[in-house]
């Protein structure tokens, strides 16, 4: 019985080990998804204030391309509205990502009592084997209240 007990302990301490791996890196992936929210929610108050270049600094990927940075500003300045903006209905890119994705969410929003918004936002998602972290790449012009991006 003596000789058991030392290989039951590692064995079983290795169990846990591996658990606790296993569970930490599925909340940070599962966080994931709270942080895009977040930062999707910040890039959407800045286009309801109407503030093209805080936009653009949200999407530097899109600030970079002279094209995609004037369509921007223009959209800015188009979907301006006053008001507290309030997330409707949020899809993100990917439900859990272990490494790095790229995919879009769709965001239902409106400002103030204004006509709800949806639009796609094009994002980068790093999982926790690759850093963790969210950018967000690209924000489309507005697209139907039903449509998939």
């Amino acid at each position: 019985m003596r000789r058991r007990r030392p290989a039951t302990l590692l064995v079983l301490g290795f169990g846990v080990f591996v658990f606790l791996g296993l569970s930490f890196l599925l909340a940070r992936g599962l966080t994931g998804v709270s942080a895009e929210r977040g930062r999707v929610l910040d890039l959407l108050q800045a286009q309801a204030r109407g503030d093209a270049a805080d936009v653009l600094a949200q999407l530097p990927a899109c600030a970079a391309e002279p094209a995609c940075a004037q369509v921007t500003e223009a959209r800015t300045a188009r979907l301006r509205r006053p008001g507290r903006v309030q997330i409707l209905n949020y899809e993100p890119s990917t439900r859990l990502s272990l490494t790095r994705r790229v995919g879009s969410a769709r965001v239902a929003w409106r400002a103030g009592t204004s006509l709800p918004v949806v639009q796609c936002v094009r994002v980068r998602r790093e999982g926790p084997l690759t850093g963790g972290g969210v950018t967000l790449l690209a924000l489309s012009d507005p697209i139907g209240l039903e449509a998939a991006c």
